[in-house]
C-alpha cells in the first residue's frame, strides 16, 4: 500500500491519457477504439507548481498562455506560439530577457504554473476592495424524526465552529414551508416564510425578502453604500461573518424543531426542496451575483411539495424505481429533472454551487438533483442517516483545514488550446459548457460540448474531468514527413481559492503524432490502461443516461473484441494461439469488472445511488475512478506480510484476513479460524501477541484509507459465512459457483451466481478476436 502512495501517474500536470502517443488521421484513431482523452485534475496541489506573481503572457492570435515549449528568440525578443505559430514580442518589462535569464514559465521543467491575478481590481483605489471571502448558504430540511434533527444540528454546530472568521453564512430551513432567517437582526429571532406549494420565481423571492428594486431605497432617502461591489442591505441582514453569527445560529438550532405541520396516517410529511432551493439561490442572486458562494443542502427524504417533487404524499406510493423509469412510469420524473435544470443555470450564471448531504433510509430524489449538483460542481454524499459516520465525518471533512482540507475553490474556468487538427468532442465531469465554439470545438459532442470553454462554479483538489478529442486531419495535411511531430495541449484554470485570491492555472503538455499503420508498436507502448477503462465507464454511464435502448454491456463487450483483434497477437482462427501485449494485459480484466460494477448492472440500485455513484465517477481521479471499477484486495496471514491478492473467491481462506477497498465501502473480512479465535479472545493473551497483530494490521490500512477518502467510504467489518460478507463476495470473480463445486479448495467459499468467471469470460474473447 506504502508503494503504491509513493507513485503520482499524474506527475506535476495532474494529466493522465488514454493514448501517449497519438495516430495522426481520424481513419487511424477511429481504428483504436479507445478514444482520445485526457483526464486532467485542474488545481492539484503539487509541491513543485511555481507560484507567479503576475499575469501570463497571452498569444494575439489563440490567446494560448507563453509555455516552456515556445521557440524563443532571444536577440529579437520575440516568442512563437507552439499552437498557432503567431510570433508574439515580449512586452517592455520582460526587456532582460535572454538565454541565462529567462522566467520560469519557460523552464522546461515547470509544464504547469500557477499565476497571481488581481482581484476585481478597482481602477480608482485598488487597495479598497477586499477579497472575496467563501460564502455558505446552509439549507436544513425539519421534515424528519427527532432523533435525526439531533444528529443533523450537532453536525452543523461543529462545521460552523470550522469555518473562517471571515466566511459569510446564511441560513434557511425547508418542511412544509421554507424560511429564511434573518441573522443580522439579534434582537429577536425575524423570519420570511415561503409557501411550500407553488413554483417561486428569481423576482418573487427578492420582493418578498426586501431586496427587490423598491426596497432598495432605505427610509432615509439616502442609498446605502455599497459593500464589496454588492448590495449591502442583503449582506447585513442574511449573510454574516461566521465570528459575528455563531452564537446567533446556535441559539437558533437549539429552538429549532422538527417541522410541525400534521401528517395524516399513510402518508409522507410536506417536504418543499425545490422551493427552498429556489429561494436561497435567489438570495444568494441579489447579495452576491458573480461571486463563490455554496448552498449546503441537508434533505432527509423526498420532495413531496411543490416544483422538484419526486413521489405523491401517499406511503402506498412508492418512490420511483430504474423500471418505472425505464417503462416511463414515473409521473413526476421529467418534470422535476426540467426544474433542476432552471436552477442549475441560474446557479451557474450566478457562479454559486448546490452541495447535497442527502440522508435517509429511502430515496431522496438524488438522481433528479443530479444535474445541479454536476453543473455547478458541487460535492454530493449519500448516507443511510445523519447519525452515520459516513455524513458525519465527511460533513466535517468538508469543513477542516489544513492536510485534511479538501481545497473547496470557487468561480472556475476552464480553456482549452490545441494544436491544429485537434478537436475538443467535449467533457464529462462537474462543468458547464460555456457555448463558447472556436476553432477547436468539434461537430460531435460528447457531454458538455460545443466549445472551447467551461464554467467550474464549484472544484477542490481532487476534481477531475475527462476531455474527449477528435482528429480533423486527412492523410496528406499531416503526412509522416511533415515538420511538427509534436502535438499540444493547454489547459488553462482560472479560480478564486479559499482565501479568495484569483489564480490562474496553465498546464502544457506534449506527446507525439505516429503513424499507426507504420509504427504500431510506440502506439501500444504508449497506451494508458488504467485510464482507458475510467473514460470507457464513463462513456458507457453517459449512454445509458442519454441513449435511450442503450445496452453497456454489449458495447463495453464489441469495443473489448476490437481492441483484442487490433492490438493482441495470433493466428486467425486459433484462440490457443492468442497473446497481448503487457501494456494491454490488464484491460480485459478492467472491462469485465465493469461490466458487473454499479455502474452498468443498476439492477441491485435504486436510481439514487447510481446517480451517486455516477457522479463520483464522473469527478474523482483515474486512481480512484479505477479502484471504483476494480476493487483492490489485500490479504493478511502469519506466514507472509499484507501483500495485494487476486480479486478472486479463492482468495478467500479460514486463516486469513481481507482488506477490500472497493472506494464506496472497505470490508474487513475474517476466514472463519480466524474468527474463531478472535471470539475465543486469544488476541487478548499475551502469548498470542502475533495474532494480536495480525488482527490489528487491515483496522489500521482501513484507517489510513478512510482518513484520505471523500466522501467517507463505509466501513464493514464482517466475517466468513456471516451476513455482511456479501460485501465482499459481490465484487470477487465467480471462479467457484454452485455450477462447479468440485474445483473448490476446503475452507473457501462459494458465490452463489449465473455470472460467468473471468476464465471463462477471456476464454469467449479469445475465441471471438481472433474470427475478426
Amino acid at each position: 500500500m506504502s508503494e503504491l502512495a509513493n507513485t503520482d501517474p499524474e506527475g506535476i500536470d495532474g494529466v493522465r491519457m488514454s493514448w501517449n502517443a497519438w495516430p495522426r488521421t481520424k481513419v487511424e484513431a477511429s481504428k483504436c477504439v479507445i478514444p482520445l482523452a485526457a483526464c486532467i485534475s485542474p488545481i492539484r496541489s503539487h509541491p513543485e507548481i511555481p507560484a507567479l506573481p503576475y499575469a501570463p503572457l497571452r498569444c494575439k492570435t489563440c490567446s494560448a498562455a507563453l509555455n516552456a515549449f515556445a521557440r524563443v528568440d532571444y536577440t529579437a525578443k520575440i516568442w512563437i506560439c507552439p499552437f498557432c505559430y503567431q510570433r508574439n514580442h515580449f512586452p517592455p518589462h520582460y526587456a532582460m530577457i535572454s538565454e541565462t535569464n529567462f522566467p520560469y514559465e519557460l523552464y522546461p521543467q515547470y509544464t504547469t504554473v500557477e499565476y497571481t491575478l488581481q482581484s476585481n481590481p478597482d481602477p480608482h483605489n485598488a487597495a479598497s476592495i477586499p477579497l472575496s471571502p467563501p460564502v455558505f448558504v446552509f439549507m436544513l430540511d425539519t421534515c424528519m424524526i427527532e432523533e435525526e434533527m439531533g444528529f443533523v444540528k450537532s453536525a452543523l454546530k461543529q462545521a460552523i465552529g470550522l469555518l473562517p472568521e471571515h466566511a459569510l453564512v446564511g441560513f434557511v430551513s425547508f418542511g412544509t414551508q421554507t424560511q429564511v432567517y434573518e441573522l443580522g437582526f439579534s434582537d429577536m429571532s425575524k423570519v420570511y416564510v415561503f409557501r411550500g406549494s407553488k413554483e417561486i420565481s428569481k423576482e418573487q423571492v427578492l420582493e418578498q425578502l426586501g431586496l427587490g428594486v423598491s426596497a432598495r431605497r432605505p427610509a432615509g432617502g439616502y442609498p446605502k453604500p455599497l459593500q464589496n461591489g454588492f448590495q449591502s442591505t442583503g449582506l447585513n441582514r442574511f449573510l454574516l461573518p461566521a465570528s459575528e453569527c455563531e452564537y446567533i445560529l446556535n441559539s437558533l438550532l437549539d429552538e429549532l424543531q422538527t417541522d410541525q405541520w400534521p401528517v395524516p396516517p399513510g402518508h409522507r410529511g410536506s417536504r418543499c426542496t425545490g422551493v427552498a432551493l429556489s429561494v436561497a439561490a435567489g438570495l444568494l442572486g441579489a447579495c452576491l451575483p458573480g461571486t463563490g458562494a455554496r448552498i449546503v443542502a441537508l434533505v432527509g427524504g423526498p420532495c413531496t411539495e411543490g416544483p422538484g417533487t419526486i413521489v405523491s404524499k401517499d406511503l402506498s406510493e412508492p418512490v420511483r424505481s430504474h423500471k418505472d423509469l425505464d417503462k416511463d412510469a414515473a409521473p413526476y420524473f421529467k418534470k422535476a429533472v426540467k426544474f433542476y435544470d432552471n436552477l442549475a443555470k441560474q446557479l451557474v450564471s450566478q457562479g454559486h454551487v448546490l452541495d447535497l448531504f442527502a440522508s435517509a433510509l429511502d430515496q431522496v430524489g438524488v438522481a433528479e438533483m443530479k444535474v445541479a449538483v454536476e453543473k455547478t460542481g458541487g460535492l454530493v454524499v449519500l448516507a443511510e442517516s445523519f447519525g452515520h459516520s459516513v455524513f458525519k465525518d465527511s460533513f466535517r471533512r468538508m469543513f477542516e483545514d489544513g492536510e485534511q482540507s479538501l481545497g473547496l475553490c470557487f468561480n472556475g474556468m476552464l480553456e482549452i488550446n490545441c494544436s491544429k487538427d485537434i478537436k475538443i468532442q467535449g467533457i464529462i465531469g462537474p462543468c458547464t459548457s460555456l457555448e463558447k465554439k472556436g476553432p477547436n470545438a468539434a461537430d460531435t459532442v460528447i457531454g458538455e460540448g460545443n466549445t472551447s470553454a467551461w464554467k467550474l462554479c464549484g472544484l477542490d483538489k481532487s476534481t477531475c474531468l475527462t476531455v474527449y478529442f477528435d482528429l480533423s486531419s486527412s492523410e496528406k495535411s499531416n503526412a509522416p514527413g511533415a515538420v511538427n511531430q509534436q502535438l499540444y495541449l493547454q489547459f488553462l484554470t482560472s479560480y478564486q481559492n479559499p482565501e479568495g485570491k484569483t489564480l490562474l492555472r496553465v498546464t502544457t503538455v506534449t506527446r507525439r503524432w505516429v503513424d499507426s499503420a507504420v509504427n504500431s508498436e510506440e502506439l501500444i507502448q504508449n497506451f494508458d490502461q488504467e485510464t482507458a477503462a475510467v473514460i470507457m465507464a464513463r462513456l458507457a454511464s453517459l449512454k445509458m443516461e442519454t441513449e435511450e435502448g442503450f445496452d453497456a454491456t454489449r458495447w463495453l463487450d464489441r469495443n473489448l473484441i476490437r481492441v483484442c483483434s487490433k492490438f493482441g497477437e495470433y493466428r486467425k482462427d486459433d484462440p490457443t494461439s492468442f497473446t497481448l501485449n503487457p501494456c494491454f494485459s490488464l484491460f480485459p480484466q478492467f472491462l469485465f469488472n465493469l461490466r458487473r460494477s454499479q455502474f452498468v448492472q443498476v439492477f441491485n440500485n435504486s436510481p439514487d445511488e447510481t446517480a451517486y455513484f455516477r457522479m463520483l465517477l464522473n469527478r474523482e481521479n483515474i486512481t480512484n475512478a479505477a479502484v471504483m471499477i476494480q476493487p483492490s484486495l489485500i490479504s493478511y496471514s502469519f506466514n507472509s506480510l499484507p501483500q495485494p491478492a487476486l480479486l478472486d473467491v479463492a482468495s478467500i481462506a479460514a486463516d486469513r484476513i481481507l482488506l477490500l477497498d472497493s472506494y464506496f465501502s472497505v470490508v474487513i473480512f475474517h476466514g472463519m479460524t480466524i474468527a474463531q479465535w478472535r471470539n475465543m479472545g486469544y488476541h487478548n493473551q499475551p502469548e498470542h501477541q502475533a495474532f494480536a497483530q495480525l488482527l490489528q494490521g487491515p483496522q489500521v490500512d482501513a484507517q489510513m484509507i478512510i482518513r484520505d477518502r471523500f466522501p467517507v467510504p463505509r466501513l464493514v467489518v464482517c466475517d466468513q459465512h456471516g451476513s455482511q460478507a456479501r460485501f465482499l463476495l459481490a465484487k470477487l470473480n465467480p471462479s467457484a459457483t454452485y455450477n462447479n463445486t468440485n474445483d473448490i479448495a476446503a475452507g473457501s467459499d462459494v458465490i452463489f451466481t449465473d455470472d460467468v468467471s473471468l476464465q471463462v469470460f477471456f476464454e469467449h474473447l479469445q475465441r471471438l478476436a481472433v474470427q475478426s
